[in-house]
């Protein structure tokens, strides 16, 4: 009788919790204002010291305080794709076994002994 291999369940094929994946949005959400702010006291130490090459450094701060925002709440209320959907899935397809992990035959499962007095 052929018996079946042990598959284990890999800890990496899980997908990260509700938590982390929210924690890991707000720290990006933050980090994303933070150069939105850092954007806005560049633009006005450049005009506060008349910095050559304003009429370039001024529009491209600009865009990065009104693009960086937009950008950010796209990116905070993003989720991490489905596993079929996965890129990575499409082109490198894992091929599983559907079988339970340590299935076990008829003959070794385990019997209850009924002990029986008379």
């Amino acid at each position: 009788m052929k018996r079946q291999a042990y598959q284990p369940i890999l800890i990496t094929d899980a997908s990260r919790s509700q938590d982390d994946q929210l924690t890991s949005r707000q720290k990006r959400y933050v980090l994303m204002m933070g150069i939105r702010v850092a954007c806005l006291v560049v633009g006005a130490v450049l005009v506060g010291v008349k910095a050559p090459l304003l009429w370039l450094w001024l529009p491209l701060l600009g865009l990065g305080m009104v693009l960086i925002p937009w950008l950010a709440v796209l990116l905070a209320n993003d989720r991490p794709p489905k596993e079929e959907h996965r890129l990575a899935n499409k082109l490198h397809p894992r091929h599983r076994d559907e079988t339970p992990p340590m299935s076990l035959t008829a003959e070794e499962r385990p019997h209850k002994i009924i002990d029986v007095e008379p």
